[in-house]
């Protein structure tokens, strides 16, 4: 079992602190990796249930503000419908995913997971006036 970091990123320069998940297989296709990372942070949130969820990508019926989404009336996030969200935000360009300093551009591809593999979801933030 090793163990995989996610680290958010965003074009205008800012890093999140990342953390990691524990992942039993050594490959495994990047549909199947952003749907543990979504599925392991709506577990999280669930489970706390605080104002701000702080996700990949944002629920619906939620604000978005400084720290994360705020849901519009206190609720648990299905997971399923979040992984969908977030697999179509990849298929939109909403996020670029890298391994290592390898972009991967292909849900079905399978992703080698040495023990400390880095993912990078680099969110693509809009230009201002552009």
């Amino acid at each position: 079992m090793g163990m995989v970091m996610f680290v958010d990123e965003t074009t205008s320069g800012d890093r999140g602190a990342g953390w990691g998940l524990e992942i039993a297989e050594e490959r495994l296709a990047l549909r199947e990796l952003i749907r543990r990372r979504v599925f392991q942070e709506v577990a999280e949130f669930n489970a706390r249930t605080p104002e701000v969820f702080q996700g990949l990508v944002q629920p619906k019926d939620t604000e978005r503000v400084l720290n994360g989404y705020a849901l519009r009336t206190p609720r648990r996030i299905d997971p399923e419908a979040q992984t969908a969200l977030a697999l179509r935000a990849f298929a939109g360009n909403g996020f670029l995913v890298l391994v290592g300093d390898r972009q991967v551009t292909d849900l079905d591809e399978e992703i080698e997971l040495a023990l400390g593999t880095e993912v990078t979801f680099l969110k693509l933030v809009a230009l201002v006036g552009g």
